[in-house]
């Protein structure tokens, strides 16, 4: 499945989307060199980015239907727990709690081939049609149409 925005970043490190809907999303990631901290397991920001990414995809599934995808989302709070080093084939797993016209409320978990949960985080996710940046410009979401 694709993503449905192009997120540069996201694909740098390989994460690949399993479902996208209902207020769910499912991220996997084949860990790789790149990936590991000096333990040689998952460094904790790649956890991070990978519940991130998840509870970001769930918030925006229930807009699946619209052109676009609806409207994207900016993180505005995170809190991540680590339980055990993850290692191999790691899959997170997201929803929706809670929306309403403007914010979302989600929860994700990261699980190792085991089904050993490897980190929890929650998350507080803004809505926006487009994002303002330096001197007040606004950038729209990058739909996947204009990937290179």
């Amino acid at each position: 499945m694709k993503f449905p925005s192009h997120i540069p970043f996201v694909e740098s490190l390989g994460f690949e989307l399993h479902r996208f809907d209902g207020g769910h999303a499912e991220l996997r990631v084949d860990l790789g060199q790149a990936h590991l901290n000096s333990w040689d397991v998952a460094h904790g920001g790649v956890l991070m980015t990978l519940l991130d990414v998840a509870m970001a995809h769930a918030a925006r599934s229930i807009h699946a239907h619209e052109p676009d995808t609806g409207p994207g989302v900016v993180t505005v709070e995170m809190k991540t727990s680590f339980m055990r080093p993850a290692e191999g084939r790691l899959r997170a797993v997201a929803r929706l709690l809670h929306r309403s016209t403007t914010m979302a409320f989600c929860e994700a978990s990261v699980l190792d081939d085991d089904d050993h949960l490897c980190a929890h985080a929650t998350g507080t996710f803004k809505y926006l049609r487009k994002l303002p940046t330096k001197g007040r410009n606004l950038k729209a979401l990058n739909p996947k149409e204009s990937r290179p």
